[in-house]
């Protein structure tokens, strides 16, 4: 790895951890010796990242820091191509239009050297599947589960339509459907409602705490447990 991204990695690290991390575990996840660290830390701090923290004791960052714009190598975005296309051919038009200004971010910082990269990315997505579309909102689905606003829907299963009040946590894209992840009150447990039978759907008023056991974290332990196979699908109301 070449220093440069370590030292962006690093601060990247830091960011995401809540307390003083030491140098030996940065060490352990760069594969670095903590000479290196105390090296790279002081240099970050010389180019005025605020980190602070001392030897063994830890190291933290100030989480409202940011790096300045990056550049990528032709993998990376080519893999950029390629979840902008994904999104612009299985979301809907608002989230398409925002993936589409990121994509465009991305372009106008580029050095002139991966100009011509992003200009010959040749992996992308097409809609050779028929898409199960839906009437409900992607996107106002997408606000209730930031905003963490408890929600009503008016689902069909393909035998009988119910009424649930749910706790939106996640939007799934499970090709060709996506399903909306919650906590259903009705069941006192996590469900899968895919999209496209959705009838209806009602923000309230109420809002939900990130109470543990009910949240996405919970969610994505219990599906590691037992992540579904294609014999085992995604279990769904």
């Amino acid at each position: 790895m070449r220093r440069a991204d370590r030292l962006i990695k690093l601060v990247h690290f830091l960011r995401s951890r809540r307390r003083a991390v030491t140098a030996r575990r940065i060490a352990e996840e760069f594969d670095i010796c903590t000479r290196t660290v105390y090296r790279d830390i002081q240099d970050l701090i010389d180019s005025g990242a605020p980190i602070s923290g001392a030897a063994g004791v830890g190291y933290v960052v100030n989480k409202q820091y940011y790096l300045p714009p990056i550049t990528f190598d032709a993998d990376e975005l080519e893999a950029i191509g390629l979840g902008i296309s994904m999104v612009q051919q299985w979301s809907d038009e608002e989230f398409s239009a925002k993936a589409s200004a990121a994509f465009a971010k991305i372009q106008a910082v580029l050095p002139a050297n991966l100009q011509y990269e992003i200009r010959q990315i040749t992996t992308y997505s097409t809609d050779a599947s028929p898409k199960r579309p839906w009437t409900v909102s992607f996107s106002d689905l997408r606000e209730y589960i930031r905003r963490r606003r408890k929600i009503h829907i008016d689902y069909h299963d393909g035998k009988q339509s119910t009424t649930r009040q749910l706790r939106p946590l996640a939007l799934i894209f499970a090709n060709p459907a996506w399903l909306l992840v919650g906590w259903c009150e009705k069941r006192a447990d996590f469900r899968h409602f895919r999209l496209d039978r959705i009838r209806t759907v009602h923000a309230c008023a109420d809002t939900f705490e990130d109470e543990p056991g009910k949240n996405l974290t919970a969610y994505r332990a219990q599906e590691s447990a037992c992540q579904p196979t294609a014999e085992t699908p995604f279990a769904q109301e």
